[in-house]
This record gives structure tokens, C-alpha cells and sequence, in this order.
């Protein structure tokens, strides 16, 4: 299997400072990073390392998903994964994701919701990232929708 490259170029302290990361292996986008907005509520057009995890997550999730849908039986029509990344202090200082909410709403021909359900919870546990974020609590609110 192959290997994907980002790469962060950034200039200053973590205050004052700023970056840009770049998705090196499709060269699809650069995006701009700071401390301060990814501390703030409001990003103000940057983005984050917990955004990043999030869209990683949330896509590998909906492929893992897709493929145990298959292998239970059903067909997925259409699969809308939203993953929520916190970012909290660290009781042992600094700061710590501290926790990742899935949220997966689907469309899925031959399967029932409880099918569904355990599909979901099999991609939770089975999905790459989920298994690289070993670390932090992950949790599923997983439905089917007519």
C-alpha cells in the first residue's frame, strides 16, 4: 500500500506564528494554520490538525463502512459521516484530543437498522484511523434514514 506526505512550513513562535500544510501526495490544497485560531471558536478561514483527523477520519470511516455494509448483505445508496474532533488540556500538561464523536446517517438497501448498527460499530472499531486513534474516546450516533 502506498505512502501519503503532507508537509507544514511554518515561521515564528507558537503565539505569534503562523503555517501553511500542504496535502504533498495529491497537491489538491494548501491550507493556512495557527495556534491562536485553532484554539479560538471561531477559525476565521484556517484550518486545524483536529479539522485534518476529522476529515481523515470521517472518510475513512464512510469506506469502512461501505465495505461491511457490502459484506453484511445490503447496498449503500448514500453515507454522510461527521466527525467531531475536540481538542482539551492535558492533565499531564500541554493539550490532547480529547475525544472524537462519529455521526453517520445512511441510506442502505437490504439491511435493517439493527444491520445497520452493527456494521457501524464494525467500522468504528475496524477503520484505520479509528485503530490510530486508539487514545482517545470515540464515540457513534449511527442511524438509518428512509
Amino acid at each position: 500500500m502506498p505512502t501519503r506526505t503532507a508537509r507544514t512550513a511554518w515561521n515564528g513562535g507558537l503565539q505569534d506564528g503562523a503555517g501553511q500544510v500542504e496535502l504533498t501526495s495529491s497537491g489538491r490544497a494548501t491550507f493556512d494554520v495557527s495556534f491562536p485560531k485553532r484554539a479560538a471558536d471561531d477559525a476565521e478561514g484556517t484550518t486545524s490538525p483536529e479539522e485534518l483527523i476529522a476529515a481523515a477520519h470521517s472518510s475513512c470511516y464512510a469506506m469502512q463502512l461501505s465495505a461491511l455494509i457490502a459484506e453484511a448483505g445490503g447496498t449503500p445508496q448514500s453515507l454522510d459521516v461527521t466527525a467531531d474532533v475536540s481538542l482539551g488540556p492535558d492533565p499531564n500538561g500541554g493539550f490532547r484530543l480529547t475525544g472524537i464523536k462519529l455521526t453517520v446517517r445512511g441510506e442502505v438497501d437490504g439491511l435493517d437498522a439493527d444491520g445497520f448498527a452493527k456494521a457501524a460499530q464494525g467500522a468504528k472499531e475496524g477503520c484505520p484511523v479509528s485503530k490510530a486513534l486508539t487514545g482517545v474516546d470515540i464515540t457513534l450516533d449511527a442511524a438509518l434514514e428512509s
